[in-house]
């Protein structure tokens, strides 16, 4: 890679970290935020950068200070020099460039070439002869450039002021960005009265693992959003590949926020169907996560049997490492709801509340005949992590004799917050 190549890498790596994560990039990303990014490129644009290459890009560029090309083995970074393949390239820009979804092999037969890499390069080329030869030429010869001495001071002054005016503008965007983020930018409420995939999208909402015949039966209750205790989990397993089908999932642009779903005649029966909220660092199960549902149990380890109707609350290291259960409400006991059908009315209109402020989680619920019923406090429990997805979601583990159940959805909300409210 030569010196015009690697200021075109540098510039693309650090916005296409721009662009993913609201910030610029001062330091070598995490794991988890390469996994993120990761994540985010695939989305975008159909096409993978490995998570590794990404960290390490992260760390070659974050530790040339200078912003200058290393020239020899001496003057390089620590550790080895970071000589990306064209394909990468192309397909780091197409994220930067907003390039239409493809897949791997579209790429090849139709844009083998990698136009989009070739287009970024150029720009910065151009944007670089612009800002130190231009000036240089006229100060050889007003005539080359048709202009007398005072054109070329006039030349350089329009440069200068060109420059300054970029640079206050791209600073706006990033204090902008960052103070959006930090303090809440937005409030979003969906009522799922439409559920087209094309509004869905629109609205911001992103379906993964997707099962089509379920899917398909989304609108299966008018004025609800139906979902189906399908096989699958988010649970860490050695033994299953982690997958929640038909999960709802958007993206959530602020630090601190309050998150509300609300549920109707939800009354899961079977181990494990439950129903509820997923916060996640990610689209793959890879890093951190937090889930609230309404759930049934009734495994005891040994212990007698007791089926029961709950809240639980879980987090998640993310890998195969053990969650934590930090809240575990009894709702119902089943065979109470067996002998008195009549209590299966508390369970009408159930709600979850998730409010974060900083690094601590307060976790409500709420479930009544009707639908204003008041919400009480589950558990207030800090967990250190980038909450950048919500997700819908019903599922019922890796059994196969359990039923698959509706759970209907009928109200999502969230309202970011600022970060220093109590």
């Amino acid at each position: 890679m030569n010196e015009p190549d690697f200021l075109a890498f540098s510039a693309l790596f650090k916005e296409a970290c721009l662009k993913c994560f609201g910030y610029p990039l001062k330091e070598p990303l995490t794991e988890t935020e390469s996994k993120l990014f990761y994540n985010e490129i695939f989305e975008h644009t159909g096409l993978t950068v490995g998570w590794k290459s990404i960290k390490n890009y992260s760390v070659f560029i974050s530790n040339d200070r200078s912003g200058l090309w290393p020239r020899d083995e001496e003057q390089s970074s620590p550790g080895k020099r970071e000589n990306p393949s064209v394909a990468t390239l192309d397909t780091l820009s197409r994220y930067v460039l907003n390039a239409p979804y493809t897949t791997e092999a579209e790429r090849k037969r139709s844009e083998g070439h990698y136009p989009y890499w070739f287009r970024y390069r150029e720009q910065v080329v151009r944007s670089s002869a612009g800002e130190e030869q231009a000036p240089r030429v006229g100060a050889v010869t007003g005539a080359a450039t048709g202009m007398d001495g005072g054109g070329v001071v006039k030349h350089k002054q329009k440069l200068i002021w060109t420059g300054a005016v970029f640079f206050v503008l791209a600073l706006t965007i990033i204090i902008f960005t960052l103070l959006f983020r930090g303090k809440g930018a937005s409030s979003f409420t969906d009522d799922f009265r439409v559920l087209q995939e094309d509004s869905l999208a629109a609205r911001g909402w992103i379906v993964k693992g997707k099962d089509s015949s379920y899917w398909n039966k989304r609108g299966s209750r008018s004025g609800f959003l139906t979902l189906f205790t399908l096989k699958g989990d988010n649970w860490p397993d050695p033994t299953q590949t982690p997958v929640i089908r038909n999960l709802l999932l958007r993206k959530i642009p602020c630090d601190c926020f309050t998150l509300e779903v609300h549920l109707k005649d939800f009354i899961p029966r079977q181990n494990w169907q439950q129903a509820g909220i997923l916060l996640s660092e990610d689209t793959g199960y890879t890093g951190k996560s937090i889930r609230i549902s309404i759930a049934y149990n009734d495994y005891t380890g040994g212990y007698p049997r007791s089926r029961q109707i709950l809240i639980q609350a879980i987090t998640s290291a993310g890998g195969s490492g053990k969650p934590e259960e930090i809240a575990h409400i009894p709702l119902f006991n089943v065979d109470s709801l067996d002998s008195n059908p009549a209590f299966a009315r508390n369970l009408d209109n159930s709600a979850l509340r998730i409010e974060r402020r900083g690094e601590k989680f307060r976790f409500l619920y709420s479930n009544g005949i009707t639908g204003n019923s008041s919400f009480k406090e589950m558990v207030t429990h800090e967990f250190p992590m980038r909450v950048r997805y919500a997700g819908l979601f019903a599922l019922k583990g890796f059994v196969g004799q359990t039923e698959e159940i509706p759970a209907y959805f009928k109200f999502f909300s969230l309202n970011c917050e600022a970060c220093g409210a109590p």
